[in-house]
């Protein structure tokens, strides 16, 4: 576990003052532009959207295109998603500050940052280690404090830190794998992805008690989520 505590604004300097952001505007217009134009109203995560720094997250050849409206590229065949993706997904998380999050699927390490800005504490699965690692090291560089990546098998959630308030996969799978509806806590909701590799919705799912309540949002193409209850590798 590393890097920043709840504080999710810029970090000052030795004097006190901010430093220059170059992209502090481009922020404000994305979430402007991209976000509220489309029903993104959770303050929490319009405040995350503002704050975090998602150049920082993306290759440096790239890094122009770090606030448009798409996905792009990390490498390994992943991508870092589309920012009104990763606000939807948030918001149909209804985090609290008091939240316990997994997250499948670490990638880049940004949609981490934006769960950790709000949540208590994120767990994040990665199952490839070379970006496992890279993403571990940028949230430590950027001082994240809530966060624990780890490597394995996404689809089968991570035992060690259940029950979870919430939990999101940002790959798509054939079915919401059944071990990670086992993982949430009593209330706790979870967002997946699910469907054909062509074309996906988002599927939210609610635990009560023993029953799960589901129903679906938005449209979606994500890459697939390979591993036990997933796609094959």
């Amino acid at each position: 576990m590393w890097g920043r505590s709840r504080d999710t604004g810029p970090r000052r300097d030795d004097s006190g003052s901010l430093p220059f952001d170059s992209y502090e505007n481009e922020r404000a217009r994305m979430v402007e532009s991209q976000l509220m134009a489309r029903r993104i109203v959770d303050e929490r995560v319009l405040d995350a959207m503002r704050a975090v720094p998602r150049h920082a997250f993306i290759p440096e050849p790239l890094r122009r295109h770090a606030y448009e409206d798409h996905p792009i590229e990390i490498g390994h065949g992943q991508t870092i998603s589309q920012p009104y993706m990763v606000a939807v997904m948030t918001q149909l998380l209804e985090l609290d500050p008091s939240d316990r999050v997994l997250e499948i699927g670490t990638g880049s390490g940004y949609q981490t940052a934006i769960l950790a800005s709000i949540a208590s504490h994120v767990t994040s699965v990665e199952r490839i280690p070379p970006l496992a690692d890279r993403a571990a090291e940028r949230l430590r560089n950027l001082e994240y404090s809530n966060i624990e990546v780890v490597t394995g098998d996404g689809t089968l959630g991570w035992r060690d830190g259940a029950p979870y308030d919430a939990i999101v996969v940002t790959a798509a799978a054939p079915s919401v794998p059944l071990s990670l509806r086992e993982q949430l806590a009593e209330g706790g909701r979870l967002v997946c992805p699910v469907g054909p590799r062509e074309l996906q919705y988002l599927v939210r799912v609610v635990r009560h008690g023993g029953s799960f309540h589901e129903d679906e949002s938005v449209k979606c193409v994500f890459v697939p989520l390979i591993g036990a209850e997933g796609w094959p590798g």
